[in-house]
């Protein structure tokens, strides 16, 4: 399978998620571009967990002159620009730290990532003629600049006069760390080891600054010492710059471990076609090298090369160390390939390996005897629609859940066995299982964020239905892709191109194609060709409308109890450099919400409560948790009916409340809570978790919700009726399709 890597760029929707985007930059001339070097290796070799876009300016040099600067760093960026002053209005970033070429990084600039107000320098103690002591931004002096903060006098400034009167109230004082001059050095003083970036105010090998110029000689390394340096730093480093700079090591310094390192970090960016060229030369038959066999097993396992990555799994489970990991992958590879015994079987020996190993018990218990819908309650295939989706069990999403029993209400009461024909979306589609499918008088694919690319990775379709596109094209029960979503995080990486040629077979073969939010279907419509764009329609997500397709059978009374839920997968797209900040403004507003109502904690799956612990570890404040996770449908949807309201990060938390009628504030990371608000026009009820003034905001926006609660509720029951109305005409249409009364 061929590619372009073109096709790989990271998604960019900080514009729906207010996700802060930010970039260093440094503007040089030709005379201080050989210094451009020496700062890039600096800032990568002491910062390696941090790859953001650093942009160039300068005032026309040849684009061949950042040929070298381009290898050292994955997100390098020029432009043309008339002078250093340009950072103040750098389109597309939020955050820009201004850094000069007479400077080195020396130490961690997670502080200066983490500011969030005004223009951030460090104002510098100098003398003037007359000897009087003076304090001043140097023009060339580190900037952290907050482009929301930056008014037009600033922006008009020309980068020659002052910058104090101009940055007045603007100015947030830095540590002196972080812009350390070197003429404090004098008479070779060493260097104070909690510099963050020293700043040469002279020749770089001035006499008498001899430890100032030894720790800047430390980062003039040529492009394989640098390589070399930079992989062989202890603790976690961020993938982009692994995949930018260790690669080429393989040229020159090739080894089995540097190739498992390559083939992990192609793994985490899903490029696994790489991965395994990468790996698989190198390790042959090598029994020595379990963790090798395993990366190589979970990467053909990706690319649905299943027989290859049992034999690489098998050969990592022959080590005990590696053994509970190797099985719980191996059960997982039976399972999807339709052998329940042999997956229940890798699940019980990674156990007798390691008996409390997470993975293998949850495969155990999901394989064992018993959990399968039995013949005797099944009702005649061609009485059946068949439903593709994701159906969580054991301590699972509990969004995912309520969500396949809500797909399966819209289309009558009857939800089981004896109405329905269940098809795991992650198991593979065979001849077999075609078969099944065709049985039936219909099949529904939905609901769910199914286009994600990451979640269980096949190379069949690019997208969470397993299916391969000739086996798809021979589906001839009528096909009915229902109340999807497109559910790529802001800022990931997929492979566009092949996952729009399984859409395009996907969308050719539907009777009905219909995607939860209107920011799906834009997105979709832009990967299919012309001609298919307009069979891509709107029907939302049904927990949307839970009470109008099951009303409860009494009114149920409320507590008086507002509902938090976070998410943490893929936190690092979710929050970037910004957690810490949210934690704080959460907790100021659960602060203020304590003194109205109950806070409780909603946990949809058993990591969402990483909020409980950060939150008491963090700021003293204690709340008590509500596992919807174990939680039956009944039980999930009653706890969210009685709560007065409910903030949430998950989509579900956020569509499953509001289908119940309960108001909802957003705490928006992903582009759908987005999304489904502008669908409702109810966009206020959002809030970025990358919001500067989040806690104030919420807390004023949960406020009003409980000051005036009926008219909060039927606003909730009057945004409801639209996607009602939405939904009944498309069953009307899917009825008629799949032949039901």
């Amino acid at each position: 399978m061929t590619h372009s890597r073109a096709d790989d760029r990271p998604d960019d929707r900080s514009t729906v998620t207010g996700r802060r985007r930010i970039a260093f930059a440094v503007h040089v001339d030709a005379a201080s571009l050989p210094a451009l070097a020496t700062l890039l290796r600096s800032l990568v070799l002491t910062n390696p967990k941090v790859c953001e876009d650093v942009v160039v300016l300068h005032p026309g040099l040849d684009d061949a002159s950042f040929d070298a600067p381009r290898r050292l760093h994955p997100r390098l960026v020029t432009r043309r620009a008339r002078s250093r002053a340009e950072v103040f209005r750098l389109d597309g970033y939020d955050t820009v730290i201004a850094l000069d070429t007479a400077m080195v990084v020396l130490g961690d600039l997670g502080e200066l990532l983490r500011l969030r107000r005004g223009v951030a320098a460090v104002p510098q103690v100098w003398c003037d003629d007359a000897g009087v002591e003076r304090r001043s931004v140097l023009p060339d002096g580190l900037l952290v600049v907050q482009r929301a903060d930056v008014d037009d006098a600033l922006a008009g400034w020309d980068g020659v006069e002052s910058l104090d009167g101009l940055l007045g109230s603007l100015l947030v004082p830095v540590d002196a760390r972080h812009d350390f001059l070197t003429r404090r050095l004098h008479d070779d003083l060493p260097v104070p080891e909690r510099v963050a970036v020293l700043h040469f105010s002279g020749p770089f090998d001035s006499p008498g600054y001899g430890p100032a110029d030894e720790a800047r000689r430390r980062f003039e390394l040529d492009d394989e010492d640098f390589r070399a340096a930079y992989r062989a730093l202890p603790g976690g480093k961020h993938a982009e710059l692994v995949a930018h700079l260790v690669p080429p090591l393989l040229d020159s310094r090739p080894s089995l471990d540097l190739a498992r390192t390559v083939a992990d970090v192609y793994r985490q960016q899903g490029r696994y076609e790489e991965a395994v060229a990468v790996l698989a030369p190198v390790l042959d038959d090598r029994p020595d090298a379990p963790r090798c066999h395993e990366t190589l097993g979970v990467c053909l396992m990706a690319l649905s090369r299943y027989a290859e990555a049992e034999t690489h799994l098998l050969l990592a489970a022959a080590s005990p160390d590696n053994a509970p990991r190797a099985f719980a992958q191996l059960a997982r590879l039976a399972w999807l390939c339709g052998r329940e015994e042999d997956a229940h079987d890798y699940a019980r020996q990674g156990l007798a390996a390691d008996p409390t190993d997470a993975g293998c018990h949850s495969w155990y218990v999901r394989t064992g005897e018993g959990r399968g819908e039995t013949e005797s309650e099944a009702g005649p295939a061609s009485e059946q629609l068949a439903h593709v989706a994701l159906f969580a069990e054991g301590d699972e999403n509990a969004g995912d859940k309520v969500l396949p029993e809500a797909v399966r209400q819209c289309f009558g009461p009857d939800t089981g066995p004896r109405r329905w024909y269940r098809q795991q979306a992650h198991r593979l589609v065979d001849e077999e299982t075609l078969e099944e499918l065709n049985a039936r008088r219909g099949v529904v694919v939905g609901g769910g964020g199914l286009f994600l690319p990451d979640t269980s990775p096949n190379s069949n379709s690019y997208w969470q239905w397993n299916v391969p596109d000739a086996l798809l094209a021979r589906i001839t029960a009528p096909l009915a892709v229902f109340a999807v979503g497109y559910n790529i995080f802001d800022g990931q990486q997929y492979r566009r191109t092949r996952f729009a040629e399984s859409l395009r077979v996907l969308v050719e073969r539907s009777a009905f194609f219909g995607l939860r939010n209107h920011g799906s279907i834009e997105r979709v419509r832009e990967l299919l060709p012309e001609d298919l764009r307009d069979r891509v329609r709107y029907q939302p997500c049904p927990t949307t409308v839970a009470d109008r397709l099951a009303p409860p059978a009494s009114a149920v009374p409320r507590s008086d109890t507002v509902l938090v839920n976070c998410a943490y997968d893929r936190s690092g797209l979710r929050f970037g450099h910004d957690y810490a900040h949210f934690l704080a403004e959460m907790a100021g507003a659960l602060r203020e919400l304590s003194e109205r109502a109950e806070v409780r904690y909603a946990a949809h799956m058993p990591p969402d409560e990483k909020f409980v612990h950060d939150l008491r570890r963090e700021h003293g404040l204690s709340l008590p948790v509500d596992r919807l996770y174990a939680l039956s449908n009944d039980a999930i949807r009653d706890l969210y009916r009685r709560a007065r309201l409910v903030i949430g990060m998950r989509g579900h938390a956020g569509m499953i409340p509001f289908g119940c009628g309960t108001p909802i504030l957003s705490l928006v990371s992903h582009p759908k809570l987005a999304y489904f608000l502008s669908d409702i026009d109810r966009r206020s009820w959002g809030l970025s978790v990358h919001d500067r003034d989040l806690g104030p905001r919420l807390a004023e926006r949960a406020a009003a919700v409980l000051d005036d609660h009926d008219a909060a509720v039927a606003d909730v029951r009057a945004a409801q009726e639209f996607l009602w109305k939405t939904t009944q005409a498309n069953l009307g249409e899917l009825r008629a399709t799949f032949g039901l009364g």
